[in-house]
């Protein structure tokens, strides 16, 4: 909590003011504090800027098992935020089909973790579901460039190269990713078979 308030994001804390077995339940924003004086600086009730002890907030805090709430714009990273746990919150955006916030919260990501698989084919998907073809190719790329054994990143390429017209360059990706194999190869060859059918389609006839 005290590394997100120094970084200038006020943490909604849940605490109970009472015993465990006498619960007042409470919250507070917590927007500063000094270890010097051992102070903690918050929003309480209609009291701004009220200073309490920070032994005493402790105690309070920890009956609700530390419980507080960080509420930031989707292109802002959490001070303490770990790669896994943020990428789960950001599919919580896809799932609501927030495409734009994801696209931003995963380029906010891309600046803490630039080679993370998981976020460009994120933001790649993000960007596809927008009709972006363009941005999502270049996500796509990225991530066949950083990780040149991944099947699905290919696969992925291959789709938004094939919806832009490049029938040659999305061949050549889908073909890779049906080299590479793995768990979803089936997956790949499907999309292989789709675009090869496309191709000869749109062959003249002779």
């Amino acid at each position: 909590m005290l590394a997100e308030v120094a970084a200038g994001h006020p943490v909604i804390a849940l605490e109970n003011l009472r015993l465990s077995w006498y619960t007042v339940w409470h919250y507070a924003v917590v927007i500063g504090y000094d270890l010097s004086q051992g102070i903690v600086i918050m929003h309480s009730g209609v009291t701004p800027q009220k200073q309490i002890s920070l032994r005493v907030f402790e105690n309070t805090w920890a009956r609700s098992d530390y419980w507080g709430l960080l509420v930031l714009p989707a292109s802002r990273l959490p001070a303490t935020a770990k790669e896994g746990d943020y990428i789960s919150a950001v599919l919580g955006l896809e799932q609501a089909r927030q495409w734009r916030h994801a696209v931003e919260a995963y380029k906010a990501a891309l600046l803490r973790w630039p080679e993370s698989l998981s976020i460009l084919m994120g933001l790649g998907n993000s960007y596809y579901a927008l009709r972006d073809l363009e941005y999502a190719e270049t996500a796509f790329r990225r991530a066949t460039s950083l990780h040149p054994n991944n099947g699905a990143a290919f696969n992925n390429l291959a789709h938004v190269l094939w919806k832009q017209g490049k029938q040659q360059a999305a061949l050549d990706a889908a073909r890779r990713a049906v080299e590479l194999g793995g768990s979803l190869v089936n997956v790949y060859r499907k999309t292989l078979e789709e675009i090869q059918a496309g191709a000869d389609e749109e062959r003249p006839c002779r």
